[in-house]
């Protein structure tokens, strides 16, 4: 899935209207839907803990013993095959690249005690950078960043991550733009990749990494490949849009001119789109940072490695100080990249101009000369250790968590076990304590009635490979947290969005905290969870919720202010209390919207859920990591990646198949 986020996961386009349906139809639909989901309950409560498929974690399937066979495979012919060596000399290139990045700013070179840049030559270097494209302002932001990182005691490991991701978005832009170029330009490119690209943006980023040690081994060179996978999708589908966008009638002149097509390209193309490129640059970059931290699974370097190390230990404090260095890194990104882009069009006075020049030459001249004294002098080499905020903020957090532990208990305790008993447990039982023909048929039919009968065809398929590759109880597991902790989001994105869209300072004061939330890897939301309820299914559910409601409220609450004021001012006209207004005029006339904060909810909480087996989650997520740990468990880890890649399809393709009907439904009232 993809993030703005990535990330987190991209928020999609509504798509195209279906065809009109009449509404004695939709009763029928509605009823049939009903009544499948009510013999779907009854026969699985008769037949509770019959045919569930549930193996011992030890057993393989034949699937899986294959997969590890062609592992096996694979490595024992590493120095024959052309196509390894092919892959090897891909990866040595890309970690010789890396390599040679973190001996310049984060990891002393053979022969020298510390980095080719010091401390003070890095910061001087990136608040310059962050001077020139976005502005005094968020360059102060910056230098107090990359302060934290060293104050924290992270400095090396921050600046891997930042080399890493560096590294993987120079590979997504030098192929993406040209790619999203030629997509703006050409509907059948446009209808060719774009299936692809929906694919891309549905799969959570967890799925990436075990195929593609498979081929590329472990380390700062596949963690590139799977980023770059990963991040790839918005910059290529934002700069199509950007390109598609530029007014017709200006092409239409420049044609006029007789401009040849590198000139139509160059000069108006690309300045003309030039803003909108630099928000899908932006959404690229949240994605790649998301994907390098959780590449730490797969030996990558990074902020990733002490986050993923203190959550399997349960050392909230050290995996809170950690977390806070990568949500203050995304914090830095998302901003810079954001007003870089909303600079490209400001107009400045020569006087202005000139001022600017100075400044930045000034700026320059005293980064260089910080670069060059932080090279000679060990002092400014090695960042200083005191102040060390890392150890009493670690310390704070682990003494929170312990206090939460001791004296929270008695509300969190109740809490998560009413929410286990009530609508977990029984969900979960009734998905994967249930026949598995009979929840496989449940499933394809439901997907069939909401979104018609080729999504159908869909479902049947995915259901199909999740038992092809003997996963099933654990994709139930999965599917039934996944279920739960969505319509905890709806819930929460119907009550908080209809607050903001009906009063403005309620909005004043929550939309900055959605959007900062919305920049903040799906990983870090781990470990506040971990923290307040320990290692469990609910905790899980829990980040998965946070990570989630966001985007939802947001797409509830445009959605209601979408709805005609005319409309509302005649309801008022009528006497319609607040409540009236709401329930029976703008909730049902924003229903389309309602229907995608759904499907990007269930999306958004699916990836985190699955990255859940960290804090005591179970289901797919716990398989893919023991895939990572465990040689002999590497095909079921596969298994369980290639069960949620068809989880996360048959929720997207479901999902956009009601929006696409709700929206047509809305068009013929």
């Amino acid at each position: 899935m993809t993030t703005t986020a990535p990330a987190r996961p991209t928020e999609q386009a509504t798509p195209a209207p279906a065809e009109p349906a009449p509404a004695r139809r939709i009763v029928t639909r509605t009823t049939a839907l009903l009544a499948v989901l009510v013999v779907g309950v009854m026969v699985g409560i008769a037949l509770q803990g019959r045919a569930t498929l549930e193996v011992a974690r030890s057993d393989l399937s034949p699937f899986q013993v294959g997969v590890n066979g062609l592992r096996d495979s694979l490595d024992a012919s590493r120095g024959s095959s052309g196509l390894l060596r092919v892959l090897d000399g891909v990866a040595g290139a890309l970690n010789a690249v890396i390599e040679a990045l973190q001996h310049l700013v984060s990891d002393a070179p053979p022969g020298r005690p510390t980095p080719e840049i010091g401390w003070l030559g890095v910061v001087a270097l990136a608040v310059v950078v962050t001077l020139a494209v976005a502005g005094w302002r968020l360059a102060v932001l910056t230098a107090l960043v990359f302060a934290a990182f060293g104050t924290f005691g992270y400095w090396q490991e921050s600046l891997d991550t930042l080399v890493v991701t560096f590294v993987s978005v120079v590979l997504v832009l030098v192929v993406g733009l040209p790619l999203g170029v030629w997509m703006g330009t050409s509907r059948r490119v446009s209808r060719v990749v774009t299936p692809v690209l929906d694919v891309m943006q549905t799969l959570p980023s967890f799925v990436y990494l075990l195929p593609v040690t498979l081929f590329f081994g472990i380390g700062g060179a596949p963690a590139v490949i799977a980023t770059f996978v990963y991040a790839f999708p918005p910059v290529v589908r934002v700069t199509a849009e950007g390109i598609r966008g530029v007014d017709r009638s200006v092409l239409e002149a420049t044609d006029s001119l007789g401009t040849t097509g590198a000139q139509r390209l160059l000069r108006v193309l690309l300045p003309m789109s030039r803003r909108t490129v630099l928000v899908g640059v932006n959404q690229s970059v949240m994605a790649a940072l998301s994907m390098v931290t959780i590449a730490a699974f797969i030996n990558s370097p990074g902020l990733g490695v002490p986050v993923i190390s203190a959550l399997a230990s349960l050392d909230v404090g050290t995996s809170f100080t950690a977390g806070v260095l990568v949500a203050l890194a995304a914090v830095m990104l998302d901003r810079v990249t954001t007003a870089a882009g909303e600079r490209t069009g400001l107009m400045r006075t020569p006087a202005g101009v000139r001022r600017r020049r100075i400044g930045l030459g000034a700026a320059a001249v005293i980064a260089v000369v910080c670069v060059y004294y932080s090279h000679l002098y060990l002092a400014l080499a090695r960042f200083p250790t005191s102040p060390d905020l890392g150890g009493p903020v670690g310390a704070a957090a682990q003494g929170v968590a312990d206090a939460v532990a001791l004296h929270g208990s008695a509300v969190t305790g109740p809490l998560s076990q009413a929410f286990t008993v009530v609508l977990l447990n029984p969900f979960q039982a009734l998905l994967a304590s249930s026949p598995w023909w009979l929840v496989a048929a449940v499933l394809v039919a439901c997907s069939a009635l909401l979104a018609g009968w080729r999504v159908g065809v869909v479902a049947l398929v995915c259901v199909g490979v999740i038992l092809a590759v003997g996963i099933w109880h654990e994709a139930m597991v999965t599917l039934a947290t996944a279920v739960v902790g969505s319509l905890l989001v709806v819930v929460l994105a119907l009550v908080v969005g209809v607050l903001m869209a009906n009063d403005r300072r309620v909005d004043l004061v929550v939309r900055p905290v959605l959007d900062t939330a919305q920049t903040i890897p799906a990983f870090v939301y781990l470990v506040p969870a971990l923290a307040l309820f320990g290692s469990t299914r609910f905790t899980a559910m829990v980040a998965a919720v946070i990570y989630g409601a966001p985007v939802a409220i947001k797409l509830v609450c445009d959605g209601i202010r979408g709805v005609s004021p005319t409309t509302v001012e005649a309801a008022r006209s009528t006497g319609a209390t607040r409540w009236q207004l709401v329930t029976r005029v703008q909730l049902p006339m924003a229903r389309s919207s309602v229907a995608l904060a759904a499907n990007q909810g269930l999306l958004y909480v699916f990836a985190v859920v699955v990255i859940g087996g960290l804090v005591g989650a179970g289901g797919l997520g716990y398989l893919v990591v023991a895939g990572f740990s465990q040689s002999e468990l590497f095909g079921k880890g596969v298994a369980a990646g290639v069960a949620i890649v068809a989880l996360a399809i048959l929720f997207d393709r479901t999902t956009q198949g009601w929006v696409a009907r709700t929206g047509s439904r809305e068009e013929h009232q």
